[in-house]
């Protein structure tokens, strides 16, 4: 049987929910896997402002670059871009809105949300749930 997704579709890094289980703590399994949202300003990747790359929580791709982040002021680590082919989308109706709904590309682990009201260069703004990244600083 086949992980719980968070996002449709096969992904090349995959586990069965039981493994997933196993290598997440329970939050982070509650936002990768079944699409959670952890409350803002409680990840210390928020205040990360080191050089370095965040990685996916759930297989280790790497997603952002430190360049890219900035302080949106909303109490989740934000971007205004990705590394190229790093992320996925999907359409998000919950909440009786919709919204676009970005997952990480290799194991569809949830990240959180991309909005367009982020900084030039891009307009965008990717709310990401810390929880759901790793943080590595440069060498």
């Amino acid at each position: 049987m086949r992980g719980a997704w968070a996002a449709d579709g096969e992904f090349p890094f995959s586990l069965t929910d039981e493994e997933w289980r196993d290598r997440l703590d329970q939050k982070a399994y509650i936002v990768l896997r079944k699409k959670g949202t952890e409350r803002p300003y409680t990840s210390p990747l928020n205040e990360e402002k080191r050089a370095g790359v965040f990685h996916c929580a759930g297989c280790d791709q790497a997603l952002f670059v430190s360049e890219t982040k900035y302080d949106s002021q909303t109490g989740w680590p934000s971007f205004y871009d990705f590394i190229p082919g790093a992320l996925g989308t999907e359409e998000d109706l919950t909440l009786g809105m919709m919204r676009i709904e970005v997952h990480c590309s290799n194991c569809g682990g949830h990240q959180g949300h991309v909005f367009e009201d982020g900084p030039a260069p891009t307009g965008l703004r990717y709310c990401i749930n810390g929880i759901a990244m790793r943080f590595e600083p440069s060498a």
